[in-house]
């Protein structure tokens, strides 16, 4: 099947109801990363982002019955983080600045949770498409898409705006199902068990 995204075009950005699972899928984890995302703990929130992504392409992977790895699955989310746009740094830079007193923490807080989403958002598009031809992991490269990644990176931006002001998930549910998601990547080593216990009890301590 031949099924390559060739332009961030032919994305949909919009989620309805009735949308192809694959799009739920994705707008699922946006959802699960903003929130994740948002956590005042430096190194954490990223730890969780990184596993909530890794979890989607599993999901990805599965509904197009495609063998997946999650330990492969991690180090291709950072390669592609890394490689396509210095991501890696850019989020660490962010959840660095969560240790400033004060100020930093929201400041930090913002930009995280914007990218959060959004790489996530690009990252689900891209290994939809790659996995809708029957490919595995191990036939990715990261060169053949940086330009297609990077107007997906676009796309996610107008993607999570929208969604932030349309989100119809109650707070609690989206964080319950949050912690599921956590708590699968950790029996599968993707995550610390320890780190899954802080985050997750992060994640509560942000009820209001």
């Amino acid at each position: 099947m031949e099924n390559v995204i060739r332009k961030a075009d032919d994305v949909e950005v919009t989620v309805i109801k009735g949308e192809r699972d694959t799009d739920k899928i994705i707008a699922d984890h946006v959802g699960f990363s903003l929130l994740a995302g948002a956590i005042p703990v430096p190194l954490l929130d990223i730890a969780a982002v990184s596993a909530i992504q890794v979890d989607m392409l599993r999901q990805l992977a599965r509904k197009h019955e495609v063998s997946f790895d999650e330990e492969a699955g991690k180090s291709v989310v950072s390669a592609i983080l890394g490689s396509a746009l210095g991501t890696a740094i850019g989020r660490a830079g962010a959840s660095a600045v969560k240790a400033i007193p004060g100020i930093g923490t929201l400041l930090g807080i913002a930009s995280q949770v914007a990218l959060s989403g959004i790489t996530t958002f690009a990252i689900g598009h891209l290994f939809n498409a790659h996995f809708s031809d029957r490919r595995p992991l191990s036939d990715f490269r990261i060169e053949d898409v940086k330009e297609v990644f990077e107007d997906l990176l676009r796309k996610g931006k107008d993607f999570v705006d929208s969604f932030q002001k349309k989100a119809s998930k109650d707070a609690a549910d989206v964080r319950e199902e949050t912690a599921v998601v956590l708590r699968n990547m950790a029996d599968k080593g993707v995550l610390k068990r320890e780190d899954c216990e802080r985050i997750i009890k992060a994640l509560g301590n942000r009820e209001s």
